[in-house]
């Protein structure tokens, strides 16, 4: 990647605004592979490309690279998981799951139930996570958006990815 910063005109020029669009388009190809069962080692090789570029970048001006992510990735392992790395208690999955999201809350105290989470999800992902934080709260109205987000509610309920759902539906009805 240093080279390529250095002697490649495209990568020299780019910025982490300018690779936004592909970081999302790798992400996407990668939910793709999985889903399709398709190549997951090359797309995942291509989903960290952009992270190793994004890290690039800012070695070049924000004082971090990519050991830096790395390191910064194992001390969150470390702390979020002390069942495994000290004296946690937690065995069950759900146990480890509500672990993890307390370390989670007590590391980044949210002000309002939508800190934390991208806008720029996309809708049934988003609501799905809103939702998960205000656990069951009342779904009214007979308006489109309503009966939308009643559905992610009731998706939620039965344990099912309400986004995944309706990709792989959509997939099934477009052949």
């Amino acid at each position: 990647m240093d080279r390529l910063r250095r002697e490649c005109a495209w990568t020299g020029q780019q910025t982490h605004a300018s690779l936004a669009k592909y970081l999302l388009e790798e992400a996407y190809e990668t939910l793709d592979a999985i889903d399709s069962s398709d190549d997951l080692r090359d797309e995942l090789g291509d989903l960290l490309l952009q992270i190793v570029f994004h890290a690039r970048i800012a070695a070049e001006g924000e004082g971090w690279d990519i050991d830096d992510v790395v390191d910064g990735l194992t001390e969150k392992l470390i702390r979020r998981n002390p069942h495994v790395f000290a004296d946690g208690t937690a065995r069950t999955p759900e146990e480890i799951d509500a672990a993890w999201q307390a370390a989670k809350a007590a590391e980044k105290p949210r002000e309002s139930v939508h800190d934390g989470i991208p806008p720029t999800l996309p809708a049934l992902a988003y609501a799905d996570k809103v939702l998960k934080r205000l656990g069951d709260p009342p779904v009214d109205g007979d308006d489109l958006g309503s009966r939308l987000l009643a559905l992610v509610a009731e998706a939620r309920a039965e344990g099912i990815d309400a986004e995944e759902a309706l990709r792989r539906t959509v997939r099934a009805v477009a052949g």
